[in-house]
């Protein structure tokens, strides 16, 4: 895929708030790719800017999609949880509590 397209979901990843989440396809179609939300998760895992806040995409569950060991807190949770957000379990949070809802 171009690199104008990571740059457009790159764009928006940015625009979402502290404290607040989306999830991979809402990401995809503020980008206008709807139906590419692997193209989301192939773009933030190719990230190599620093400006972009990654912890912020979750599943359409609410739920954080890699998690290496299910036993431990990811990167990702403890980053959200520095940022306010509470998890339900281990990598889910209430998706209808913390998502952005930009329009």
């Amino acid at each position: 895929m171009s690199g104008s397209s990571y740059q457009k979901i790159y764009e928006v990843v940015k625009q979402i708030p502290q404290g607040k989440v989306a999830t991979y396809g809402q990401v995809a179609e503020i980008a206008g790719l709807a139906g590419q939300a692997r193209l989301v998760g192939y773009a933030l895992h190719a990230l190599n800017q620093d400006n972009v806040p990654w912890q912020r995409v979750v599943n359409r569950n609410g739920g954080i999609s890699l998690q290496k060991d299910r036993r431990e807190k990811s990167l990702q949770q403890v980053m959200l949880e520095a940022e306010g957000i509470e998890f339900l379990q281990l990598g889910k949070l209430e998706l209808s509590k913390y998502q952005w809802q930009p329009f």
